[in-house]
């Protein structure tokens, strides 16, 4: 729990003759205290409806240090990008409490382009378009610096009803050394957590949010804002709300309604890719004209079938960072912009048939996915 990075394992994976029967791959962003043993049960669920498990444990500081995040996410795509080219199968996205900041966020960000790394961008940009679904439980949560605090001192932490006095010293301690000594960043950070998360909604796929109205760690206020902002912003939302169920233990308390859901989140994956692989597959046929047989005639055989899997999701973006309860308090206010992706299928054949490439000089096709456009103009806070 205590340090940097984290761990990721296999929790279920169907043989070698099975495998090409299994629906798809449930990523698990875990709590940072959690062990295996906690997460069994959501293994056996996902495994009982026909769907492999890739268990993701982070460390707790990679809450602080996104280079840390960064890193773990590399190392979970890598293992991804493997198994999709030789099993390509729509991907799910469950992240409970704190796992969304320690670990998902950047993975999100890295196969949107917007990190540097050595995976080649095709391979990235195919991860993205199997993503299909999105699980949100006990999160996500306002990241502010006494996060930590609240975290590490809560009950389902410790396992016990009162934290140590000693553990609240150190505890409050670490708090005030990480305001002092980066408060600029972990407001940028903040940011950035939060723009991510609502930039998935370009992903096209639909969301479920599990949440309850007595989660200390994760209020319910933040979460519904959360579900409000994703559903104005075109995203396709079910939030199942609990009056009394603790952190990260909604499924323990309430099995059948828990299994319920996400059942039907994942028969909404299912579909949302096969959409997507049909649609695919008529953009393939309506380029395969006698005027690109040349072009086609060129490619080999390995590089027409990596090119057959790939699928891309051009919608307009707007990011917008939420307000927290303490942010209306303060009347904070976030200012973002909007982009819009041309890189994928899609986006080229609307950039090439509609849009001439040249008005009066300017170069339109400058203003695709590593445009610059999509940033925080001004971001004021008076309190972390």
């Amino acid at each position: 729990m205590w340090g940097f990075g984290g761990r990721f394992y296999w929790g279920s994976r169907n043989q070698d003759e099975t495998r090409r029967n299994t629906k798809g791959i449930v990523v698990v962003f875990a709590w940072m205290s959690s062990q295996d043993k906690h997460l069994k049960n959501y293994v056996h669920l996902y495994s009982s409806l026909g769907w492999d498990s890739l268990v993701c444990h982070p460390q707790f500081l990679n809450v602080f240090f996104p280079d840390k995040a960064a890193s773990l996410a590399l190392n979970i795509l890598s293992e991804l990008i493997k198994e999709l080219k030789d099993r390509p199968c729509p991907i799910v996205f469950a992240s409970f409490s704190g796992g969304p900041k320690a670990c998902m966020y950047k993975v999100l960000q890295i196969i949107d382009g917007k990190c540097k790394t050595r995976i080649n961008p095709d391979d990235l940009r195919f991860v993205r378009d199997c993503v299909s679904g999105h699980i949100y439980d006990s999160t996500p949560v306002d990241f502010t610096s006494d996060l930590g605090t609240r975290f590490v001192l809560h009950p389902t932490t410790l396992k016990m009803s009162r934290p140590p006095i000693i553990a609240t010293w150190i505890a409050n301690g670490v708090s005030s050394s990480l305001d002092a000594l980066f408060l600029t960043k972990l407001e940028l950070q903040r940011a950035d957590y939060w723009q991510t998360l609502y930039s998935t909604v370009a992903m096209g796929a639909p969301y479920l949010i599990l949440c309850s109205e007595s989660d200390e760690l994760a209020p319910y206020q933040i979460i519904y804002n959360f579900s409000q902002r994703l559903e104005s912003l075109g995203g396709d939302v079910k939030l199942v709300k609990w009056s009394n169920s603790p952190h990260v233990g909604h499924y323990w308390d309430h099995p059948e309604e828990y299994k319920a859901a996400v059942t039907e989140l994942l028969a909404k994956a299912a579909s949302v890719y096969s959409t997507r692989v049909q649609q695919l597959k008529s953009i393939n046929n309506e380029t395969s004209e006698p005027v690109h047989h040349s072009q086609e005639a060129s490619v080999s055989g390995s590089n027409h079938h990596q090119n057959s899997k790939r699928m891309a999701l051009d919608l307009n973006q707007q990011s917008i960072v939420p307000r927290s309860m303490q942010d209306e308090e303060d009347e904070e206010r976030f200012i973002l912009g909007s982009t819009m992706n041309g890189d994928g299928i899609v986006g080229e054949i609307l950039f090439d048939v509609c849009v001439p490439k040249n008005v009066e000089d300017w170069d339109l096709r400058s203003f695709g996915r590593h445009s610059n456009f999509n940033s925080i103009k001004c971001i004021k806070r008076s309190k972390m």
